[in-house]
């Protein structure tokens, strides 16, 4: 019976002739669901989905107390998500009562980023809350990685601190060569070397972190943001943060609170790589040491060769530029990887890259 009625409310209505009836817990599930997925207009040509079990049409603020009532977290969070991404339900954003209501999340807070211009000041209140719950929560996990990126930088000079994080392997099997014993295949550590994790103070770096906000680039936006704001206080950097699309923002002065900087990001529109860079070269001022990450999915809606040759100039007087590829919702690299690869033969070293190992990749050429 229990296995009828899953099959019933995977099929809808339709499928209760073969099924039986849904009982009355399960037949609140198919109302749920039905608000929801009865919009597929494929469905409904088919008449697979049509009307569940009959309930009166829900408002946005009773689904959401609905599904929190009857489905686990998990679930919730992926319906909460197809109404915001799938079906562009905006009032779930809108709606400062549905606001009151939803569990601040990341895909709520993306959501907020791409319609936060429809929201009039009221909504606008209840939607920093969200905004400052999610960024606190990404702030608090981010600065554990950047710190821990950055306590690990090492410099290659020699230690007289013996501690297993500062073992030197490589410069330990080179130092005891000459005590390799054939007979064993051994090497007798008679002199291990360990390295200093003291950064050397000397001229200052400058990161460029250059984020494309088109629309499909809001998660990117979220985590450049408190990237930028975790890096921001490290000792021998000088941090920007550039959002662009057909147009440049540079939102180095609101850096320090990310909260501030994603209330003035405005998500869409086209993207010009090309004259993003030609702006991050206007930036720097010791070009060996300063590091341009563009942040994007490498769809470029200017001038391709512009982007090549502007690449090609930073590269080629000494600038380190990473091209760090947009991720989708299960972390795969989403990019246009004909262009990333000419990018990469330009001299740009491009991939996928996490906030901690952006950090860590920063902490080490500080170190130098």
């Amino acid at each position: 019976m229990l296995t009828l009625s899953r099959w019933r409310l995977i099929l809808g209505e339709p499928a209760t002739p073969h099924t039986g009836p849904l009982p009355t817990d399960l037949a609140e599930r198919d109302t749920a669901l039905d608000w929801l997925y009865g919009r597929e207009p494929e469905l409904a040509e088919r008449g697979e989905r049509r009307g569940g079990s009959g309930a009166p049409v829900l408002a946005t603020v009773d689904w959401l107390d609905d599904i929190h009532r009857l489905f686990p977290r998990a679930t919730v969070e992926r319906l909460e998500r197809d109404a915001i991404e799938r079906y562009e339900i905006h009032d779930v954003v809108t709606d400062p009562e549905v606001l009151q209501r939803i569990e601040p999340n990341t895909t709520l807070l993306r959501a907020i980023l791409r319609t936060k211009h429809l929201m009039h000041q009221g909504v606008l209140a209840q939607a920093r809350r969200i905004v400052e719950t999610v960024v606190g929560e990404l702030t608090r996990k981010l600065a554990t990685e950047v710190a821990q990126a950055v306590s690990g930088t090492r410099t290659r000079r020699p230690s007289r601190f013996r501690q297993a994080r500062n073992f030197d392997f490589h410069g330990t099997i080179r130092a005891n060569l000459p005590h390799y014993r054939p007979e064993t295949r051994r090497i007798a550590i008679e002199s291990p070397r360990f390295v200093s994790r003291v950064r050397r103070q000397s001229e200052r770096w400058q990161l460029v972190l250059l984020v494309d906000q088109s629309g499909s680039m809001a998660g990117s936006v979220l985590h450049a943001a408190v990237t930028a704001a975790c890096l921001w206080r490290l000792p021998g950097l000088s941090t920007h943060l550039v959002a662009f699309d057909t147009e440049l923002a540079d939102l180095t002065s609101a850096v320090t609170d990310p909260v501030e900087l994603l209330m003035k990001v405005q998500l869409g529109g086209g993207t010009d790589i090309a004259r993003a860079v030609t702006y991050a070269a206007s930036l720097i001022d010791t070009p060996r040491r300063a590091i341009v990450a563009v942040i994007s999915d490498f769809y470029e809606g200017g001038n391709e060769q512009e982007l090549i040759r502007a690449v090609t100039r930073l590269t080629g007087q000494g600038t380190q530029v990473l091209g760090l590829a947009a991720l989708d919702e299960d972390a795969n690299p989403a990019y246009h990887r004909e262009l990333a690869q000419r990018l990469a033969n330009a001299g740009a070293r491009v991939g996928a890259m996490t906030p901690g190992e952006l950090a860590g990749f920063v902490a080490e050429r500080i170190a130098r």
